[in-house]
């Protein structure tokens, strides 16, 4: 009897753009900010003193932030390399967002409208259904590609939400909101009857004792 297909989704370290309160996509991501470089640090020793996972394959989304968080944890997985996936990268803001701060955003477009899926929450830049294609088409791919294999991915709050309403076919917007800690692990396991079994959500337990984020650079 073959193995389930487990998939492990580890939200990256605290991001430079967090602390600055800056829209950073792909394009502007700056990696991790010290507290997110030790926090990433601290699920690597956890990873390489329990080994409660022994990943088949490691995936990055194209993010500095989700790079050097699997670069960080490979080491757990003797040197693990680490394969790009642009498809598990964050809502893309489109160009003309990207890098911009957060109070400039709301200054000239307004709070952005989760609930309609097609709105265009970013000008210029993926619709939350899009959004949605692109992480499914993702889950899809790697699952395939990796059916029967531990499959762990350093992503994005964003790209952990989608997988929940995608792999347990909840509402596409609303219903529930997470709220998704930095490189905290959830896990999702493959059930027979053709669904996904949810193992853990949001664990941090190696993050005890640390600050839960950094003060903010910019004000709110």
């Amino acid at each position: 009897m073959s193995s389930p297909t487990t998939l492990v989704l580890i939200r990256h370290g605290e991001s430079n753009v967090t602390v600055n309160r800056v829209i950073g996509g792909f394009r502007t991501c700056t990696g991790l900010s010290p507290l997110g470089r030790e926090q990433a640090d601290r699920l690597r020793d956890r990873l390489a003193s329990t080994g409660e996972l022994a990943p088949d394959v490691l995936i990055a989304s194209n993010f500095q932030r989700a790079i050097e968080t699997a670069d960080a944890i490979s080491s757990a997985f003797d040197g693990m390399p680490v394969e790009i996936d642009a498809g598990f990268g964050e809502h893309d803001p489109g160009p003309e967002i990207d890098g911009l701060t957060f109070d400039a955003f709301v200054e000239r477009f307004g709070r952005p409208n989760w609930i309609d899926p097609h709105d265009e929450v970013f000008p210029g830049g993926e619709t939350t259904a899009e959004f949605h294609l692109r992480v499914g088409a993702a889950l899809s791919r790697a699952t395939r590609e990796h059916e029967g294999s531990t499959i762990m991915v350093s992503c994005h709050g964003g790209v952990i939400d989608a997988a929940f309403r995608q792999l347990l076919r909840t509402a596409s917007t609303g219903a529930f909101e997470l709220h998704t800690l930095n490189t905290s692990i959830t896990e999702f396991t493959a059930v027979p009857t053709g669904g996904w079994r949810l193992g853990r959500y949001n664990d941090v337990a190696h993050l005890h004792g640390l600050p839960i984020e950094s003060p903010r650079l910019t004000s709110t």
